[in-house]
């Protein structure tokens, strides 16, 4: 079997890469272009929502999730939780915010998987996506993170001419990219 040691570092590498990807798109994003819509949603809205989901992933059930210090220090910033809401998001997010917010669930990604035990990435997860493991949802978050950075980073490129990096490992918290 392999070594889930081991299978915690990489799905971290993993997670921290597409978080940096990520931060990339947040970082590049034009000024002018950060609440416009792009035949979809506002670029902070994609980006508030993809973090959104990726604490939301990380976190015990709802129950956690709300109750969280970081959310309670910030109820203006989670409002009325509309990504849970089944209606089009209206909030639009501040630059400097999303980036904080990004820095938290990156600490917080990392956090999780080197506390995790091998019991706890195999035990089924307690979120709506159904009977999957702790470990399926950290690979089916990382998916959905690089989803959307994969369309921010297109978006980027058909506005600025530039081409998005490759990032092939995480940086840990607290060291940029």
């Amino acid at each position: 079997m392999t070594d889930p040691a081991y299978i915690r570092t990489a799905l971290a590498a993993q997670l921290g890469a597409t978080l940096d990807t990520l931060l990339y798109c947040i970082d590049h994003c034009p000024e002018d272009q950060w609440h416009e819509r792009h035949g979809d949603y506002p670029f902070s809205q994609v980006v508030f929502h993809t973090l959104f989901y990726c604490d939301f992933y990380l976190s015990d059930g709802m129950a956690d999730f709300k109750s969280q210090a970081y959310h309670t220090a910030r109820k203006g910033f989670f409002s009325d939780y509309e990504e849970l809401e089944d209606r089009i998001p209206v909030k639009l997010y501040e630059r400097a915010m999303v980036v904080e917010y990004l820095e938290f669930c990156k600490a917080k990604a990392y956090s999780f998987l080197g506390a995790s035990s091998d019991e706890q990435l195999y035990a089924t997860a307690n979120h709506k996506k159904g009977t999957m493991s702790v470990l399926e949802l950290v690979v089916y978050l990382t998916r959905h993170i690089q989803h959307h950075a994969a369309q921010l980073g297109l978006r980027l490129q058909l506005l600025t001419g530039n081409e998005m990096p490759w990032f092939s490992k995480g940086t840990p918290p607290g060291h940029g990219i």
